[in-house]
């Protein structure tokens, strides 16, 4: 693919990002390229929730090429994911004005309770329809749905596995990768995050590095939004066939489906 680069630039793809990011290389210079990023990402780069945007251009193919400041560092292991730095990093992200209007800007949409069961219920098999716990579950949530007004919804990241939290040599944190980048119910990103890292025990001490309080209310979106996300996780690993991972997230569902809200 022709990048439309001046002379003197090599450009190589980074594996497992799908054909879209790659490194531009000349001499001691280094660039992160990005076919087709969100039109969203000059904000984020002028809140440093991600590094520098240097330049946006779009090429004769069509496309649109961004390109960031390279910085060398490492993505956050799982572990890692448990310092305080990130909830912090997550709280600026859902309490940024200029985020929610830049997002709201580029015609972000916002996802609400009944998005995401009905986004389970698509192509749902017939193992996990029946399922006992499962089945229960999901006729709980039915008819629990978090009732938070949309017009307090905030910028969500959607996708917050740590393969997207960069830490450079710097000891800076950059959350990347927001092509799933959406209005919703903070208690929906938080819950994604909780479920993966934080043991249960731990999740009123993360509230404090988020810097609010695990209010009933709060505690019980999380919990809501804790329960679909698990729904979604089994199923992705159910047609993944990765079982052992599917069977963790249930053993998880029903102690979830115990803890008090």
């Amino acid at each position: 693919m022709d990048f439309e680069l001046d002379d003197g630039w090599d450009v190589y793809p980074i594996y497992g990002n799908t054909n879209k990011a790659f490194m531009g290389k000349k001499n001691h210079q280094r660039l992160f390229l990005k076919r087709n990023a969100s039109p969203f990402l000059a904000a984020l780069s002028m809140e440093e929730i991600t590094p520098r945007l240097i330049w946006t251009k779009r090429i004769s193919s069509g496309d649109t090429l961004t390109a960031q400041e390279w910085l060398n560092g490492q993505t956050l292991t799982k572990q890692q994911m448990r310092l305080p730095d990130v909830a912090h990093l997550l709280a600026r992200v859902h309490n940024s004005e200029l985020l929610h209007r830049m997002l709201r800007k580029v015609g972000g949409q916002s996802v609400r309770p009944q998005d995401f069961i009905q986004q389970y219920l698509q192509d749902l098999p017939d193992d996990l329809r029946h399922h006992p716990l499962m089945a229960r579950v999901l006729e709980e949530l039915k008819g629990t749905l978090p009732s938070l007004p949309v017009a307090k919804y905030r910028v969500c990241h959607g996708d917050l596995n740590h393969k997207n939290w960069l830490l450079s040599d710097r000891q800076q944190l950059y959350l990347v990768d927001w092509d799933s980048a959406r209005f919703a119910d903070p208690a929906s990103d938080i819950s994604l995050l909780l479920c993966e890292y934080i043991p249960l025990k731990d999740w009123q001490q993360w509230f404090s590095a988020y810097g609010e309080t695990m209010t009933t209310a709060l505690r019980t979106r999380v919990v809501w939004y804790a329960k679909i996300n698990l729904l979604l996780n089994i199923k992705d690993n159910y047609y993944r066939n990765q079982y052992h991972q599917m069977n963790h997230e249930i053993i998880f569902l029903e102690e979830l489906s115990q803890y008090e809200v």
